[in-house]
């Protein structure tokens, strides 16, 4: 597996990139709103196949630097096998490299998958935002779960 990255100011994003990218967040309209500014991270196979992809941001804060991994998403035949975390690990070593203090990411309260995953990955439960995807044009159901609250997570990076 190999890395690719790109600046999203620089290119225009394929209809499979789109893909991965509603696979994680429905909402055309939010990714768009979120998208600029962002740093793509693709992950490719042998034969320069999408296989997943993350999008990271640099946001500074009141004393801190922070970066936010927008979003996250690996193609359904390729799930379990260890790309998403193999993604978020690159998304640390970058923010890290950058001198940044922390990471952040969001995922919704039905996301049990991705809870796991990040929580396994040294981010922690830092707030929840009720009724986050409450206004969403369509509902969003996992595991049986109605997602209505938004979930933020931090990794602080000089601890991993």
């Amino acid at each position: 597996m190999k890395l690719e990255l790109a600046n999203t100011a620089d290119i225009t994003l394929t209809e499979p990139e789109w893909a991965l990218l509603l696979l994680a967040d429905p909402s055309r309209e939010a990714v768009q709103a979120y998208l600029r500014d962002c740093l793509l991270l693709r992950a490719l196979d042998t034969e320069d196949r999408l296989l997943g992809l993350a999008l990271l941001q640099l946001t500074p804060a009141s004393t801190q630097i922070q970066a936010e991994v927008k979003n996250l998403a690996v193609h359904p035949d390729h799930q379990g096998q260890g790309i998403g975390k193999w993604l978020l690990q690159q998304c640390q070593t970058l923010s890290r490299e950058k001198g940044l203090d922390s990471l952040w990411i969001a995922t919704g309260n039905s996301s049990l998958a991705q809870l796991g995953l990040y929580q396994k990955c040294g981010f922690r439960i830092k707030g929840i935002v009720p009724d986050f995807f409450a206004a969403y044009p369509e509902p969003i159901v996992e595991n049986g779960i109605l997602c209505l609250d938004l979930l933020l997570l931090a990794c602080p990076l000089a601890e991993i």
